[in-house]
């Protein structure tokens, strides 16, 4: 198993498309790499505390590669925006691609380098290794399950084609 935390905007989405994924194992959101301890969701919305809204992502590297992994992300997510996705604007909502693993590090970056020639602009998702991560309230852990007509940056019918690739 492997682990990975990914920001891509409002989690709630990104939870929803990514604990679909087959080798996916376990999701959670939450707040990571900021400068408070236990932050609250108003806390990340209204106050400068540097989170970004993030999901933890468990999988089974022998069912899913972290290039795949990634490669998925990127449909979800547009990597040159700054400190935003679709309607959602501020710093909580960046891209971010965080990890504890240092042997990641190097497979994240080249899969960047390699993915920055399809772009246009540069691309601004962070790589950082992964300082805190704070589990978000349980109203939004599975947040759109829970809500199936909540507020989505993400066009989730993208799911319809995985396995078909």
């Amino acid at each position: 198993m492997s682990e990975i935390w990914l920001a891509g905007g409002c989690f709630w989405g990104v939870q929803a498309f990514l604990s679909r994924l087959p080798g996916v194992i376990h999701t959670e959101v939450g707040y990571a790499n900021g400068n408070t301890e236990n932050p609250t969701y108003e806390d990340v919305c209204r106050r400068s505390t540097g989170h970004a809204e993030t999901v933890y992502v468990k999988f089974d590297t022998t069912k899913i590669s972290i290039e795949k992994l990634l490669d998925y992300f990127f449909k979800i997510i547009d990597p040159t925006l700054l400190n935003r996705q679709g309607n959602d604007i501020g710093s909580q909502y960046r891209t971010g691609i965080y990890y504890k693993n240092s042997d990641d590090r190097e497979v994240i970056e080249s899969y960047l380098n390699s993915k920055q020639q399809l772009y246009k602009g540069k691309i601004l998702t962070e790589v950082l290794p992964l300082d805190n991560f704070y589990k978000a309230e349980d109203y939004h852990q599975e947040y759109l399950d829970k809500n199936p007509h909540g507020y989505c940056h993400i066009d989730l019918s993208i799911l319809n084609d995985i396995g078909k690739e």
